[in-house]
């Protein structure tokens, strides 16, 4: 077999920007050498593609996450493919767009490689612009049986023209409640409003991510994840893990996530086989009534009675070697290397003739 050429594409204009720089990281040390010639493409947070020799070359920014740097040598794509600043094509053979986010996660990125007819990992255009608006997500999920948690949406239009009307349509939901941007990920823009008092700040906070913010009742209980895996063209699921988060934080917030270490994983989740089967099944469930392709991570809440409530979805979660997509499937028997080998062999056998 011919060594491939993978464009591993990160960055990118979305607030996720450091994490998918991370991710990319990863998997650059994590590749089959011998079966895929990685070449690793920068998206600033301006939007220019740079080609980077390394993950060494990434800039730590304020904050101490790596970023894409600026550059004169900025690259072009279009219909013919990935080209250099010289104009010469980078005959990449396959795209893995480790992006998180708007621009990236959200069905953009995917026209763009269908235009430019460059085979991808994960899911198509449709999929993974339904995938990232949670409000149009939802009905999905409830019309092929999955339960969802009650909400409403506030509009940034209808939230400037009335405030009081939409506060009164939040407060009827009853609190706490937690108010997050409908296209948004690693909690971005998401927080816990637990009396009236605290709407104001969260809604505006939110729709400096999206135009559109989602507001949800609180569901207590459990956290449980499933990494659903494409494998021989069949939805596969992983074992289940539970998230647990500690003080100071009230939930699984990007810093929970990221930054301060307070997240735990229990690999695998300590619940009934009973519910932990049906979880794995709503979870593929879920990835089939998007069309999903390649990966996803499905989040539940399982309430205290019992009831398992789907969260999101996510078409390319975070991916690094200690990303809980990766954790989950290590513990399913399948090493990190072995999880990119399987995303790329599922990308590059799908049928190029129709647009995903």
């Amino acid at each position: 077999m011919s060594v491939k050429r993978v464009a591993i594409i990160c960055g990118g204009r979305s607030s996720e920007h450091p994490i998918s720089c991370i991710s990319a990281r990863g998997v650059l040390g994590a590749i089959d050498r011998d079966a895929y010639e990685p070449v690793l493409i920068g998206i600033t947070e301006q939007g220019q593609w740079v080609q980077l020799g390394s993950a060494d070359e990434f800039v730590t920014g304020s904050d101490g996450l790596p970023y894409v740097p600026k550059s004169t040598q900025v690259l072009n794509i279009d219909v013919h493919g990935i080209k250099d600043a010289q104009g010469k094509n980078l005959k990449i053979d396959l795209a893995f767009p480790l992006l998180h986010g708007a621009y990236g996660e959200d069905g953009t990125i995917q026209g763009l490689f269908e235009m430019a007819d460059i085979a991808y990992v994960g899911s198509g255009v449709l999929a993974s612009a339904v995938a990232m608006d949670k409000t149009f997500a939802k009905p999905i999920y409830a019309d092929f049986g999955l339960k969802v948690a009650d909400g409403i949406t506030i509009h940034e239009r209808e939230w400037k023209n009335n405030k009081a009307l939409e506060r009164a349509k939040i407060s009827a939901l009853g609190f706490p409640v937690f108010v997050k941007p409908a296209r948004s990920g690693s909690s971005r823009g998401t927080s816990k409003v637990k009396n009236e008092s605290e709407i104001d700040k969260a809604i505006e906070e939110a729709h400096k991510h999206d135009p559109r913010a989602m507001v949800e009742i609180a569901i207590v209980g459990r956290e449980i994840e499933c990494a659903v895996l494409e494998i021989n063209g069949k939805a596969t699921a992983s074992i289940l893990g539970e998230v647990r988060v500690h003080e100071p934080h009230e939930f699984y917030d990007f810093a929970a996530k990221y930054l301060d270490g307070s997240t735990s994983f229990d690999v695998p989740a300590n619940i009934d086989s009973d519910i932990a089967r049906r979880i794995s099944e709503s979870a593929i469930t879920a990835f089939e009534a998007l069309g999903c392709e390649g990966l996803a991570r499905v989040d539940f809440f399982l309430s205290r009675d019992g009831q398992i409530i789907i969260n999101e979805l996510n078409t390319m979660p975070g991916f690094t070697e200690k990303s809980v997509f990766p954790m989950l499937w290590q513990a399913s028997g399948k090493s990190y290397s072995q999880i990119i080998s399987q995303l790329c062999e599922s990308a590059l056998s799908r049928p190029r003739n129709v647009v995903r």
